[in-house]
């Protein structure tokens, strides 16, 4: 009988320090968070991962989760990290509506020429309906979307002339992303819009195959395109926005109480990036004047054709882009 008492003693004790074993596994499992971005680290993009949303995870995952940056594009471009979250190579990254809506068409709305003219429109558009409609579209893609961020509004620059109306735009050569609704834009400016690679602006710039090129001020200050560039105008043509795509599958595999970890550390982020995104285009403005750029701004009277040029590129894509999305869109233009 105590042999039988012993065996049970013993069979009890070994079960639960396999159970304290198996949490403490469990306890002990880290996940790892990889991000990828073509800014390098001093951009708000990826400024902010460093100083907000690593700090938040890891304090508050007990280090459970651990961030990884890969910075300067050495993970190649937002096509590449699209792939990289669906294939499970990466976690994270802030890419561009603009490439996004390769791979659903209804993010290209965002990239319609003045659609809107303020940051207050786009966020309430894209914290609301607009944004919560393309959000729905993601999950078959593999994604989620973390929040919405910018890179600002965008603008022209060249070494000819500045842009005070449209006409000075003719015979321009601009060059622009290979986006289909940004070079109809341009052509109805009467510019000559040439695709490229970011990678070959500067080299392009430097050597005149392009006069000029359109993006928003922290990135020209950033990616130094001041020192070949003398005039840079202020059309603000397109408010450039960012999607924090995050891996579907990744984020379903994390328990209930890293998912809140997750999620809070990204609202904390969004709201610093758009924060410092804002303080940024006023301070980025002064220094680049004060090494030298030429900025100038629009009179609202010389805008009208840019914005005239903008409406019929909307109209030329709306069937392309699927009307619901684009009345949608349009719904805040006036709001």
């Amino acid at each position: 009988m105590k042999k039988t008492k012993s065996f049970i003693s013993c069979a009890t004790l070994t079960l639960a320090l396999m159970v304290l074993l198996s949490a403490s596994a469990m306890a002990a499992e880290t996940y790892v968070i990889r991000v990828a971005s073509i800014q390098p680290e001093t951009h708000p993009d990826l400024a902010l991962i460093k100083t907000v949303f690593e700090p938040y995870v890891e304090e508050h995952s007990n280090g459970r989760i651990k961030v990884e940056i890969y910075a300067n594009a050495q993970m190649g471009g937002d096509r590449e990290y699209i792939e990289g979250i669906q294939l499970g190579t990466l976690q994270w990254a802030a890419t561009t509506t603009s490439v996004l809506g390769n791979f659903e068409p209804g993010f290209n709305v965002v990239e319609m020429p003045y659609l809107f003219t303020s940051r207050e429109a786009a966020f309430k558009a894209l914290d609301g309906k607009l944004g919560k409609e393309l959000d729905k579209r993601l999950p078959k893609l593999g994604m989620i979307n973390l929040g919405y961020i910018e890179n600002g509004f965008r603008h022209v620059t060249n070494n000819k002339r500045p842009i005070n109306s449209a006409m000075d735009l003719k015979g321009l050569k601009i060059r622009t992303m290979e986006v289909p609704a940004h070079i109809s834009f341009f052509k109805r400016l009467g510019a000559n819009p040439t695709p490229m690679n970011f990678g070959e602006l500067y080299t392009a710039l430097q050597q005149g195959t392009v006069d000029g090129q359109e993006n928003p001020l922290v990135l020209i200050s950033d990616c130094k395109l001041n020192e070949v560039q003398k005039y840079c105008s202020l059309t603000g043509h397109i408010f450039s926005v960012c999607v924090n795509m995050f891996s579907k599958k990744f984020y379903d595999s994390l328990p209930d109480d890293l998912k809140k970890v997750i999620d809070e550390a990204a609202a904390r982020y969004v709201a610093e990036h758009r924060m410092a995104m804002e303080r940024g285009e006023i301070e980025v403005r002064q220094a680049l004047e004060k090494q030298g750029m030429k900025i100038n701004d629009l009179l609202d009277k010389d805008k009208k054709a840019f914005v005239e040029a903008g409406v019929a590129t909307l109209n030329e894509y709306s069937d392309k882009i699927g009307n619901d999305i684009v009345e949608l869109a349009k719904s805040y233009i006036n709001n």
